[in-house]
């Protein structure tokens, strides 16, 4: 029987994403090698596959202009290996010694803000302990708030708006629904779900507290197989509407357990626009599921809709149909970023240099922008609400993962809107 080290399994698959119009690399320009650490298999596999493709095919973008030029004059193309986490932290811990051991040092990951902030102390401590091989986190989707606040690290970026922040453009639908009366808090019990429950309780408080909170649960992540139980205290609880940032499978079981039993109400949610939901929700999600996000499909601009349609033509199946602006400007930041770096001559990077040059980076994508924030990490960009609708309403051109269903753009948000104070006080300094 042929043995299968720990190392194989977690490396799931290595790709180099290289457009067949640049030059092919030499010994002398090694790829620049970033290390994709997500849940792979297992109840959310689908989110990670996602983001695969969406990191595949930002890296292509900045392969095809010809890579990056480094300050020594060499052209070096982006390279990704996929590692599988599981989800788990222990084993995104083992991914990233995997990682870092095959000489990756831009570390790629986002899909559980309790992998993202394991995954920050142990890249701390890696960078104390061996500084010739230095690392970096590039995180586009762990969203609770500590990890630009108090839990902020000079190694650590986010490319996604924290939970505050979205809650904070979701809120400008909620303050203006003169029909809702009280809503129903439901998350996931980790960091992430704890703090989406907190700002909302905060900011009803704030801007609608006439609206009563009618039930208030956390349930285990990824660990519910039927939500008919917190579906039917929902129901039971007169809530007009659930506020909710639960996404994968505890998202779609939701909603579909919701459907089941008869409710009603809206759902406002944080990532309900996409990997099954509007297809579990069905004709009762129309004009009662509400998503917040850094763009949408239906964005009414030109530039908008071909960068969609581009990103469908590269990716045709339904099923494939989730793509995410912001990874596709932090690759292009990052890619900027990367240029002129004083690399040593076995490739490894300057990790100090690249790390300031993304503290003050910026890009620009479809008529989309983002900048980072060099005192906490945090990236600043525009975000958008929309409520889903038929395929063909005004204002819904484009339908999700072919359901028949889209998300009609309600409001938008500019970055200095969604601009939020932190408390991070770390230092740059070598």
């Amino acid at each position: 029987m042929t043995h299968i080290s720990k190392r194989e399994l977690l490396k799931s698959a290595a790709v180099v994403a290289i457009s067949p119009t640049v030059f092919a690399q030499t010994p002398a320009s090694p790829p620049i090698r970033l290390a994709l650490i997500e849940a792979l298999s297992g109840v959310f596999a689908n989110t990670g596959e996602a983001v695969f493709r969406n990191i595949v095919w930002a890296i292509e973008r900045v392969n095809a202009r010809g890579g990056v030029r480094m300050a020594n004059g060499s052209l070096r193309l982006l390279s990704l290996a996929r590692y599988d986490s599981k989800g788990q932290v222990d084993e995104a811990l083992s991914a990233f010694k995997a990682a870092t051991d095959d000489g990756a040092q831009i570390i790629l990951q986002g899909n559980s803000s309790a992998v993202a902030a394991a995954l920050i102390d142990a890249i701390n401590k890696h960078n104390a302990r061996e500084p010739a091989r230095r690392a970096l986190l590039l995180n586009y989707s762990a969203v609770e708030p500590a990890l630009t606040n108090e839990k902020c690290s000079p190694w650590h970026f986010r490319f996604d708006a924290h939970a505050d922040m979205r809650m904070t453009a979701l809120m400008q639908v909620i303050a203006a629904d003169t029909e809702l009366k009280a809503v129903y808090l439901l998350g996931q019990d980790y960091s992430f779900g704890q703090a989406v429950l907190r700002e909302a309780r905060h900011q009803l408080q704030v801007k609608r507290a006439d609206v009563r909170v009618a039930g208030e649960e956390l349930h285990p992540l990824g660990r519910v197989r039927d939500f008919l139980p917190y579906a039917s205290k929902i129901a039971a609880s007169g809530a007009d509407a659930v506020i909710t940032g639960n996404w994968g499978n505890d998202l779609t079981l939701l909603v579909k357990a919701a459907k089941e039993v008869g409710y009603q109400g809206k759902f406002f949610t944080f990532y309900g626009n996409a990997l099954g939901a509007p297809a579990a929700m069905g004709e009762a999600g129309v004009g009662k599921v509400y998503a917040v996000a850094d763009w949408l499909p239906n964005l009414p601009t030109p530039q908008s809709e071909a960068f969609y349609q581009s990103f469908k033509n590269r990716f045709p199946k339904p099923a494939d149909d989730y793509v995410h602006m912001r990874m596709q400007l932090m690759l292009l930041l990052l890619g900027d970023a990367l240029a002129g770096n004083n690399a040593q001559a076995d490739g490894r990077l300057d990790m100090q240099q690249l790390r300031d040059a993304i503290s003050t980076g910026s890009a620009t994508l479809a008529g989309q922008s983002m900048r980072m924030r060099a005192g906490d990490g945090q990236a600043q960009q525009a975000l958008v609400v929309g409520v889903m609708d038929k395929l063909g309403a005004p204002g819904v051109r484009f339908d999700v993962e072919g359901s028949g269903y889209g998300f009609r753009v309600l409001r938008q948000i500019n970055a200095e809107q969604a601009l939020m104070a932190h408390s991070c006080t770390m230092a740059r300094a070598p």
